[in-house]
């Protein structure tokens, strides 16, 4: 029987090209935040790396806070939207201060400004947009399979953006005045874009009535639920805790391809060639999230072309890592596209597999708490992308890193290390939580089990 369409072509666009709009934070902050704080502001890489771990407790406490806030509000926008569009007022003025951190003040402002900036943009605004934007992936359709386009929709738009930011911002900020000026005017250009293009995606798109999901009594039930009764719920669902740990991971991964900006300056001598390899993987995950789709339709599922992708992925870092020692750019180049080829299905269906995993707590306790349960999504990038950027930026400050300078044996060696092996780990170990990420297959499960039985909704207590 062929599931029910809830969404035409310009509703997947329009819902999609939020994540411009997310990019325009989440790229600019993960490939260029570092290296503007050391090498414009002068600032310590291990300070500013331990101000981030810090600011990521608060990030983490708020992932859940919001998610909850989202499951409770009712309002005629829907529940997820209204968090979707304001914050971002907060997203574009955080960020912009995060890259106009007064270079005539002392040390110790300059780090109580950065930390209070940072902390805002993604404790709460970032936190609050995030949330609601992947909440509606569950909010908007029941359809798995519009569901998964969403997904590469959103990430085509995603990787469509980190390429224009990754590619041209340190070309940009040079024509905008270059230094502390050039920084300042190139976030001020990304808020605008992002606000503008928020607000378009925030109404491109409608939430479902609770009466067509069928859930009116159980939202009523979901609302008598304390927060620490939901967190328990959350905790039952061991897909739910594989794909958080799975998030943290490709998250830390994500970083150790960041720190290529300095890969590139230090070791390479050229920090142009960092455009090169942005446009290698941002160009090859928009070509495979655009045919995602049909593969996911022709394997029958996610979980197998997930599991067979990381193998690629891992085999693509170890070609990139042979030709880093070489010193061949142009293989580095064409192993990276190689790797992201294999990383791009789990990108592409990511929040699909969210919504099974939400799907699997409705089925097994009659409650939904999609805002919650896409609050992973955010605590997963939070997270893994600051303990990635902090583990990064404390080895390299313990290793004697000095901004602008020929680096000593002992930072290049662990530069090499970071980039060029570290990410063969990862693929290994995101390989082995996927194999226990069998999520449809639980579902299909339950709902075979149910249909022979004839039995409609029987679900388990809190």
């Amino acid at each position: 029987m062929e599931e029910k369409k809830y969404l035409k072509w310009y509703h997947k666009v329009g819902y999609g090209s939020g994540d411009v709009a997310g990019n325009c934070v989440y790229a600019l902050l993960t490939a260029f935040m570092m290296i503007y704080l050391t090498d414009t502001v002068g600032l310590s890489m291990g300070i500013v790396s331990t101000l981030i771990a810090v600011s990521k407790i608060f990030d983490g406490v708020s992932d859940f806070f919001f998610g909850r806030m989202i499951d409770k509000t009712k309002t005629k926008m829907g529940k997820a939207r209204p968090w979707m569009l304001w914050p971002y007022i907060g997203c574009a003025v955080c960020l912009v201060a995060c890259f106009a951190i007064p270079t005539s003040w002392g040390e110790t402002s300059q780090y109580v400004f950065f930390f209070i900036a940072y902390t805002l943009l993604n404790a709460v605004f970032f936190t609050a947009n995030n949330i609601a934007y992947a909440s509606l992936t569950a909010l908007i359709t029941k359809n798995t399979n519009e569901r998964v386009q969403l997904g590469s929709f959103r990430f085509i738009f995603a990787f469509g953006t980190k390429i224009f930011i990754e590619a041209v911002t340190i070309f940009a900020v040079k024509w905008l005045g270059g230094g502390a000026m050039g920084w300042r005017n190139i976030a001020i250009i990304y808020a605008i874009i992002g606000l503008i293009v928020n607000t378009i995606s925030v109404f491109s798109v409608k939430e479902l009535p609770e009466a067509d999901e069928g859930m009116e009594e159980e939202r009523e039930e979901e609302h008598k639920l304390t927060f620490l009764q939901s967190f328990k719920l959350l905790l039952k669902n061991k897909y739910y805790i594989v794909i958080c740990i799975t998030y943290i991971l490709t998250q830390i991964y994500a970083s150790l391809i960041g720190i290529g900006t300095y890969y590139t300056k230090y070791i390479l001598g050229n920090e142009e060639i960092f455009s090169s390899l942005s446009l290698a993987i941002n160009i090859t995950m928009v070509v495979a999230l655009v045919a995602l789709p049909m593969v996911i339709e022709k394997m029958r599922g996610m979980y197998k072309l997930n599991m067979l992708g990381y193998i690629v992925a891992a085999a693509g870092r170890v070609g990139v890592m042979l030709a880093g020692y070489a010193g061949n750019v142009p293989l580095m180049i064409a192993f990276t596209a190689v790797s992201t080829l294999g990383i791009a299905p789990l990108q592409g269906d990511m929040n699909a597999l969210i919504a099974s995993c939400s799907e699997y707590t409705t089925l097994t306790t009659g409650h939904r708490l999609d805002g919650m349960m896409y609050s992973c999504s955010s605590l997963g990038i939070k997270i893994g992308g600051a303990f990635g950027t902090a583990i990064c930026g404390w080895l390299l400050d313990a290793t004697g890193f000095v901004e602008n300078v020929a680096q000593n044996a002992a930072t290049t060696g662990m530069l090499q290390f970071l980039y060029l092996w570290a990410p063969i780990i990862i693929c290994g170990l995101v390989f082995v939580l996927l194999y226990f990420l069998k999520v449809e297959k639980a579902n299909k499960k339950i709902l075979d089990a149910r249909e022979s039985k004839d039995v409609p909704d029987i679900y388990g207590g809190v």
